[in-house]
């Protein structure tokens, strides 16, 4: 029997119903918990994960997000060690046009600033990145402005 497209994403119907994840227009394998505020025209590859649970995630028109990205609000790590009984939430801002390559972590805390660029692998801790810049490695580094002088298409 031949599997068509269309079984493939009736597929996200069933996992939806199944879970707290709620379907999504962008792929049946994006999970996205809580309530983001998502902008229009935003592409989120598969396998990707959105965590906004109990905090602000926004991610702004026109961007680009890569498959295997994670963008998580919290961090649980203290409770798991019993310093804390409270998981920490933070706030995630993506202004628009940001591009996140492919197997990146976007961390609370984090704003990007539009027309940015996370390079593949990347880790984003809590930061306050600049309108134009390149975000690269662990521990990430960012270079404000990269692309600032890069001419926009015709």
């Amino acid at each position: 029997m031949k599997k068509t497209f269309k079984s493939f994403f009736s597929r996200s119907k069933w996992f939806s119903d199944k879970s707290s994840y709620k379907k999504n227009p962008y792929h049946p394998f994006v999970l996205i918990h809580g309530d983001p505020n998502i902008g229009e025209g935003v592409y989120i590859g598969a396998f990707s994960v959105v965590n906004a649970k109990d905090s602000e995630v926004n991610i702004g028109p026109y961007c680009d997000i890569a498959s295997f990205v994670s963008i998580n609000c919290a961090d649980s790590h203290r409770v798991a060690l019993e310093f804390s009984t409270k998981i920490d939430r933070r706030s995630i801002i993506l202004e628009d046009h940001v591009f996140v390559g492919s197997h990146c972590v976007i961390k609370g805390g984090v704003k990007l600033g539009h027309h940015s660029v996370v390079a593949a692998g990347t880790i984003v801790d809590s930061c306050d990145v600049p309108p134009y810049s390149l975000i690269a490695g662990n521990p990430m580094v960012v270079k404000p402005g990269y692309y600032m002088h890069q001419g926009r298409k015709s």
